[in-house]
C-alpha cells in the first residue's frame, strides 16, 4: 500500500485545473478565431467602429439593416448595429463556453438561441426576420438596449457592406440560398473549396 501526502494531491489537482483551463482558453481561442475569419468574409463586419459611427451609417437606411462591429463594452467582442422603426439600436452578443448568442434581459435569455459562430446567428435572424415571426422579432427587441420590454419591433433584413461585394461572394451567397449540398454540385472542387469557405446565406 502506497501513501501520498496532502500536499503531493494538491499539486496534482492543481496541474489538472491549470490543463483544463489551459484546454479552455486554447479551445475559446480556435472558437473565436474561426469566427473572426467568418466575419471577415462577409463584408458586413466594421472592425472597431464606434456607437455613434454605427448610428451615422445606418441613419438614413431603412428599417431591417443592420451590420455587426466589434464592441465598445469590455465583456462582450461584438455587437450587432441595427436599424429599427425608432431609430439606430445595438444587440450585444455574448460569448461563453464556446458558443454565441444574443445579450438579452434576464427573462428571455434562456430562450435565445446558441451558435457556433456569429455569422451563423445572424444568418439565423436574418431568417426568421424575413419569414417575419413575431416571437423572433420580440426576442430580438427584448435583446436592443434601445427596446425597452420589447416595444421596438426589430428586424435584421439587410446588411450594410463596407464596400461592394465581389460577384463571386454574392453569387456564393446565392447558391447557399438554394442549397447546403455543394459537395454534389457538378462544379470542380476548387469552385466547391470556395463555396464551403463561406457556409452562410447572408
Amino acid at each position: 500500500m502506497t501513501c501520498q501526502s496532502s500536499e503531493s494531491t494538491d499539486t496534482i489537482e492543481g496541474n489538472r485545473r491549470a490543463d483544463n483551463t489551459a484546454r479552455a482558453v486554447e479551445s475559446d481561442e480556435s472558437h473565436i478565431a474561426l469566427a473572426m475569419k467568418d466575419l471577415r468574409n462577409t463584408g458586413w463586419y466594421w472592425g472597431s467602429l464606434t456607437a455613434n459611427e454605427a448610428k451615422e451609417i445606418l441613419q438614413d437606411t431603412s428599417e431591417g439593416t443592420f451590420l455587426v462591429r466589434d464592441s465598445s463594452q469590455r465583456d462582450y467582442l461584438f455587437t450587432i448595429s441595427a436599424m429599427t422603426s425608432a431609430g439606430p439600436t445595438n444587440l450585444r452578443i455574448e460569448y461563453k463556453h464556446g458558443k454565441f448568442k444574443l445579450d438579452s434581459v434576464v427573462l428571455v435569455k434562456p430562450k435565445l438561441k446558441q451558435f457556433d459562430s456569429v455569422v451563423h446567428l445572424v444568418e439565423h435572424y436574418v431568417q426568421l426576420s424575413r419569414t417575419s415571426d413575431k416571437a423572433v422579432t420580440s426576442q430580438l427587441a427584448a435583446a436592443a438596449a434601445a427596446a425597452p420590454n420589447g416595444t421596438v419591433q426589430l428586424l435584421l433584413t439587410k446588411p450594410v457592406y463596407t464596400s461592394t461585394p465581389t460577384l463571386r461572394h454574392l453569387c456564393r451567397i446565392a447558391i447557399n440560398k438554394t442549397t447546403r449540398q455543394v459537395q454534389d454540385l457538378p462544379l470542380p472542387n476548387r469552385l466547391k473549396d470556395y463555396l464551403m469557405d463561406y457556409a452562410y446565406n447572408v
